[in-house]
């Protein structure tokens, strides 16, 4: 099996975790994608959808799924996204594809976070990955300095901007040991919007792509 073979596995998987005739949250990236796909092959019954980021809402209405805003649906029985790292707390670094700011709005309002990944995002320690952090563009020397001062490297995300207009800096050397602790730190610095540690917003379900199929992971 291979990357792509895993995340169609966990996103088929994911199908049966979503209740029939509600609205969803679905998130962004290359898994989710895989999801989308299954959703319209299968014709499943779901009301419609909001999207965390415009891309994804391209794709859901070719698809055939109707994208509706928060205001529409209130709190969502259970919302699914990929990871660029999850740990065994299935607490996440996500980011990567620039809508965490709007993933953290769905989280928020979900019930059930659903995340979906391939077994090479599962990990024991976040930090590997870089760690998008969304800043106001007047403010980012200020917080990349700010960031400097925590141990952080923040580099540039050159030619990106957020569906909101902002900016990406991809920290590297912060110690992510207390995920929550961390995550509640970053979002202090004035003009970051908000930062991809998902820990008080983690997962309550992962669904593994390995390559006997997938599976399903609850919190250690």
């Amino acid at each position: 099996m291979n990357q792509d073979d895993k995340k169609q596995a966990a996103a088929e998987k994911a199908l049966s975790l979503i209740p029939k005739g509600t609205y969803i949250g679905v998130g962004t990236g290359s898994t989710v994608n895989f999801l989308i796909d299954a959703l319209a092959r299968t014709q499943f019954d779901i009301k419609g959808a909001v999207a965390t980021s415009l891309e994804t809402e391209r794709r859901l209405t070719a698809a055939g799924i109707e994208v509706v805003s928060p205001a529409v649906t209130g709190r969502l029985p259970v919302y699914i996204d990929g990871a660029d790292e999850i740990n065994h707390s299935l607490q996440m670094i996500k980011g990567g594809g620039g809508a965490l700011l709007r993933e953290k709005v769905v989280a928020s309002i979900s019930d059930t976070f659903i995340c979906i990944a391939d077994d090479s995002k599962y990990v024991s320690k976040l930090g590997k990955f870089p760690l998008p952090v969304e800043v106001l563009p007047f403010a980012r020397s200020v917080v990349a300095k700010a960031l400097f001062r925590m141990g952080g490297e923040a580099n540039l995300r050159v030619g990106f901007k957020t569906d909101g207009g902002h900016e990406i800096l991809d920290v590297t050397g912060l110690d992510l040991s207390r995920p929550l602790t961390m995550e509640d730190e970053l979002n202090k610095i004035v003009g970051v919007m908000d930062n991809g540690i998902f820990a008080r917003n983690a997962a309550n379900v992962l669904v593994l792509g390995t390559k006997y199929g997938a599976e399903l992971i609850s919190a250690k």
